[in-house]
């Protein structure tokens, strides 16, 4: 029997946000199923990688936290589809990028994971 969803995504999330932030790809590691996708939808064509291909891209980056950015990490809306399914509209800063992400998350060994990450990012203005 699984707590309150949205409580459980939330922590997820944070995670996430500070995976991010951080560039700790062992807390996005937590977070991401192991079959996940990466989307970027910004790309020409749709950039498509596994998490094999994404998480060391993560890590080969000067994090945020080390260039003391401040955090814009925003939670739009969590639909808890049904016991197994949810999707998350969320939207987040790496300067000079603003990511708008579509993530869905699969219930699945008792804890909610995202197997998909679609994004869309804009280049901020200095």
């Amino acid at each position: 029997m699984q707590n309150n969803p949205i409580t459980e995504i939330q922590k997820q999330l944070e995670q996430y946000f500070d995976g991010l932030y951080f560039c700790d790809v062992q807390l996005l590691n937590n977070v991401f199923h192991p079959d996940a996708i990466y989307i970027n939808v910004t790309e020409h064509p749709v950039l498509r990688l596994s998490m094999a291909e994404y998480f060391p891209i993560v890590a080969s980056r000067i994090s945020p936290a080390s260039k003391r950015q401040t955090r814009q990490d925003k939670i739009n809306s969590i639909n808890v589809i049904n016991e197994r399914l949810a999707l998350v509209h969320v939207e987040c800063v790496i300067h000079p990028k603003y990511f708008y992400d579509a993530l869905t998350f699969v219930f699945e060994d008792d804890q909610w994971r995202i197997i998909s990450k679609v994004f869309h990012y804009q280049i901020l203005a200095d």
